[in-house]
């Protein structure tokens, strides 16, 4: 008896074929990749994006990099968002300007020294990539150039395969899910395992990533608040802030379709992830 599969599946399952020859393809071509994913901006027991100061500054330094373009199009407060990151890259000893300022920006990404995309709602953030006709320059000035990238939260979920495992809430409708691709696998950032002793008995963060795997194909990596992903070429290792705060667990889930999940803890090697 043969077995029946939807066409819209049959198709959602052709687009995932085709993105992924696609990103091999490219990642074929492509400079030596520098990524800096972050989990979050912000984190218990720290300043806004101190416990990401020392990964940052060495991530920037290590590129040679004095100015920094900045994204906010993740929130609507363009000006304010780009002086609380500016800030803190200003007293690492970086410039920041905003990309909402450029008269052109496909030309700012495209002579951009790093792009940073910070966090805030990922459809949105998506949606304005698009608009914009960003997502096809961005992702030709970090894989083939060699350009630095720095995520965090929604600008985290941008720079994997899709934005279907982001947290937050759809209010806008961009023209895809897939997005940057800068890997060939998904990030749920702000990841939480279920509390033991819990109360909550609506669906778990592990339950809604098995969700996705119910249709989808890809790997999940669960990030954990003050985690990060730094990839260099092809090597991927999982970060975390430095001195860390007792008794929180900095560390990471992965989940594949079909498995069991597993914990990953800070220094971990992943570069296999970027094989997939």
């Amino acid at each position: 008896m043969r077995h029946f599969v939807p066409t819209a599946l049959k198709r959602q399952r052709q687009r995932q074929t085709v993105q992924k020859q696609a990103f091999i393809s490219t990642v074929g071509r492509m400079g030596k990749r520098q990524l800096l994913l972050m989990s979050s901006s912000a984190v218990h027991g720290f300043g806004y994006l101190e416990h990401a100061e020392s990964d940052l500054t060495s991530f920037l330094k290590h590129n040679s990099v004095q100015e920094v373009l900045f994204v906010p199009y993740a929130l609507t407060d363009h000006d304010g968002y780009t002086e609380r990151v500016g800030s803190v890259l200003r007293k690492l000893g970086f410039g920041c300007t905003g990309i909402h300022t450029a008269p052109d920006p496909v030309r700012a990404v495209q002579t951009a020294q790093a792009i940073y995309i910070g966090g805030g709602n990922t459809f949105l953030l998506l949606d304005t990539l698009y608009r914009r006709q960003l997502v096809g320059p961005i992702r030709e000035r970090v894989l083939q150039h060699g350009v630095p990238y720095v995520g965090s939260s929604a600008g985290t979920n941008v720079a994997t395969r899709t934005i279907q495992t982001t947290n937050d809430m759809p209010i806008v409708q961009p023209a895809s899910f897939e997005a940057l691709a800068l890997v060939p696998f998904n990030i749920n950032p702000h990841y939480l395992d279920p509390e033991p002793n819990g109360t909550h008995k609506g669906e778990t963060r592990p339950e809604r990533i098995n969700q996705f795997h119910e249709l989808n194909e890809a790997p999940v990596l669960g990030l954990a608040e003050g985690t990060a992903l730094f990839v260099d070429g092809d090597r991927a290792t999982l970060v975390g802030p430095q001195p860390a705060v007792p008794g929180t667990p900095y560390d990471a889930r992965l989940f594949r379709k079909g498995e069991q999940s597993v914990l990953y803890k800070v220094g971990s090697d992943l570069s296999f992830l970027l094989r997939e």
